[in-house]
């Protein structure tokens, strides 16, 4: 789990992503391609292109951390924009990062009565 600070914005950088790259590699494409200071404190979330993998780029005030998940059956749900980000809140990046839909959450189960 990464400890999001409350206010943090979170950018999904549309299309998919070259991911042997590492932190600096993805620092530069935020700040060239996305037109955004990666020092700033936001989250940019890069996907693959299998889709099965993302990597988190994040720098906290102290140093830039790179985190990274692949689900083991399934895809990241991703915008179809192909150039730019996508603005996302961290509800949603949560829903994200365990497989679920997150532009249309759903409840799997919701109780019928209270006794």
């Amino acid at each position: 789990m990464i400890p999001i600070p409350s206010g943090v914005r979170v950018f999904l950088a549309t299309g998919h992503t070259d991911m042997r790259r590492g932190m600096q590699s993805l620092a530069l494409t935020v700040q060239e391609s996305l037109k955004r200071d990666p020092h700033a404190g936001d989250l940019y979330i890069f996907r693959g292109r299998r889709g099965d993998l993302v990597k988190i780029l994040w720098h906290d005030g102290l140093g830039m951390s790179l985190y990274a998940k692949r689900l083991d059956r399934g895809k990241f749900i991703w915008p179809s924009a192909v150039a730019g980000a996508v603005s996302i809140s961290a509800a949603q990046m949560a829903y994200m990062l365990e497989g679920i839909d997150w532009r249309n959450p759903q409840q799997s189960w919701r109780p019928a009565s209270a006794g």
